[in-house]
């Protein structure tokens, strides 16, 4: 049983001018991070556009797969492919807009089960639903061959 509220803590370090990557750690991971070059920054580290993706997909990968163990769907392999589009809002200010999820799922043993928890998962991933990025979806879902 989970007990909420849960908190997680993070903490970044850095030094001044857009050129120098800076450190960034979390209760488990430790890394760096810098100014992506789309943003006139070095691109030599993980970007916050980067964290961002990353979080918001592996998102979907950590609630489908609790989704999965506890509606026995068994399945090969989940491949996710992810964009995200920054643009700029009409205050000409630049927004997260849009997040576009390629889902792979091979050898499901289930297709109407996977369907389900696909759709479930996005609708209740908790990372998914507490941004206004708007998500788009592709689904490719292949069953057991017997």
């Amino acid at each position: 049983m989970i007990n909420y509220p849960v908190s997680f803590f993070g903490e970044s370090l850095s030094t001044s001018g857009i050129a120098s990557p800076w450190k960034v750690k979390s209760s488990h991971f430790n890394s760096t991070c810098s100014i992506p070059k789309e943003f006139e920054g070095p691109g030599s580290d993980l970007s916050p556009e980067d964290y961002f993706l990353l979080a918001l997909q592996n998102c979907f990968v950590a609630t489908f797969k609790v989704f999965a163990k506890y509606s026995a769907l068994e399945f090969e392999e989940l491949l996710v492919h992810a964009e995200l589009v920054v643009d700029k809002d009409s205050d000409a200010k630049p927004f997260m807009k849009l997040l576009n999820l390629k889902i792979d799922l091979k050898n499901a043993s289930d297709l109407k089960k996977a369907t389900l928890l696909v759709k479930k998962t996005l609708e209740n991933g908790f990372i998914l639903r507490s941004v206004k990025t708007q998500i788009t979806t592709e689904v490719n879902i292949t069953v057991y061959q017997s």
